[in-house]
């Protein structure tokens, strides 16, 4: 049995896998309306994901979240902050 096309396409799965997996989320806290960067969905109905939905680099998410209404409105009233949520897995 040759092994070499296995060992190739674990190889390319191990690099692959984790480039993909990062998500991030531009999200508001319905209390004080700040908005926030996350790598994780939010799950407490005290967030709401804004701008657009999920970005693949925390970069489009920086983007998007200037632009975003909600988020450049609560900038008058305590300012915009990006925070990171590390997961491990």
């Amino acid at each position: 049995m040759n092994t070499k096309p296995l060992l190739l396409a674990a190889a390319f799965a191990a690099f692959a896998v984790p480039a993909l997996a990062a998500e991030f989320y531009i999200v508001q806290d319905s209390s004080t309306k700040r908005c926030t960067i996350v790598e994780q969905k939010p799950t407490t109905t005290t967030s709401i994901v804004v701008g657009g939905g999920t970005f693949a680099t925390r970069t489009e998410a920086e983007t998007s979240m200037r632009t975003t209404k909600v988020c450049s409105d609560s900038v008058g009233s305590g300012g915009t902050t990006t925070t990171t949520t590390t997961t491990t897995r």
